[in-house]
């Protein structure tokens, strides 16, 4: 018996062990930046690589803010990604709430266009985009949030697990369109809702061929075209772009450490339901 025990104690030992081994390992390339964010220019190609710099600065954190409006990027990405995760999340409430005609033949067409490429719908995209006169403007890069098969589809199976007589009863107190879909429908599709906004916000905050395309005034870049900036012509300044990587990388890190728990509601809650 204290055999069999000593055996679970050095499984339990030896798994603690291997997650810390691959979490170091993970978290090499997160260290590496932070250190070359701290060096000067002429510390960066020293050999052997400092991992602590000596003579640590700041200086690669004041030049990314004077090479490029990175401040008005940060934002212009925050707005985007916000406004690109609402409509997401309103186009399933539309479909699994708001009845329309053919509204089952075209969810189903929707999530026909998942097996389509995003590659093959740039160029028709952008042709629309041109010919509204949308081209450099925000809308031009968050309505395409509209045709995120997969995020409404995900939605759409958690919203419908919602009885509608709750929907009615609101409506029976006066309650409108949208004062239902605030009151009732977000809190009973909290779990699956913080979990696609997440994954939404990531894809959102990371994207850069479609901002590429349509945005060409500095004012209106984001995030990702600010940091592609900062690579020169001829060369790169490796610690102003990873000063840059870094700032980029916090408000990431502060929403999933804020929805930690509800995002991992919504993986088990589709576990079950899957």
């Amino acid at each position: 018996m204290n055999h069999s025990k000593w055996n679970v104690k050095l499984k339990i030992i030896w798994n603690y062990f291997l997650a810390c081994l691959i979490a170091v390992i993970v978290m090499i390339p997160f260290l590496w930046m932070l250190s070359t964010s701290l060096k000067s220019k002429g510390a960066l190609m020293q050999i052997p690589i400092e991992w602590i710099p000596q003579n640590p600065t700041l200086d690669s954190y004041r030049m990314v803010f004077s090479r490029f409006p990175f401040l008005r990027a940060i934002l212009n990405s925050f707005f985007i990604t916000c406004s690109y995760t609402a409509v997401t999340i309103l186009s399933a409430f539309a479909f699994t709430k708001i009845q329309f005609p053919y509204g089952n033949t075209v969810f189903k067409l929707y999530l026909a266009s998942m097996m389509i490429p995003t590659q093959v719908t740039m160029i028709p995209l952008f042709v629309i985009m041109n010919n509204l006169g949308l081209i450099n403007t925000y809308p031009s890069v968050i309505l395409p949030s509209l045709f995120r098969a997969f995020a409404v589809f995900m939605l759409v199976q958690q919203m419908r697990g919602i009885p509608n007589d709750y929907i009615e009863a609101a409506e029976l107190d006066g309650a409108g369109l949208f004062r239902i879909y605030r009151t009732v429908v977000l809190p009973l599709s909290g779990s699956a809702i913080a979990t696609l906004t997440i994954t939404t916000f990531m894809e959102s905050w990371n994207d850069y061929l479609w901002p590429l395309l349509m945005l060409n005034d500095k004012n209106k870049m984001t995030l990702t075209l600010a940091l592609n900036s900062l690579n020169g012509q001829y060369g790169t300044e490796y610690n102003i772009l990873m000063a840059g990587s870094l700032l980029s990388m916090i408000p990431i890190v502060v929403i999933y450490a804020l929805a930690q728990k509800y995002f991992k509601e919504g993986l088990m809650a589709g576990g079950v339901k899957g």
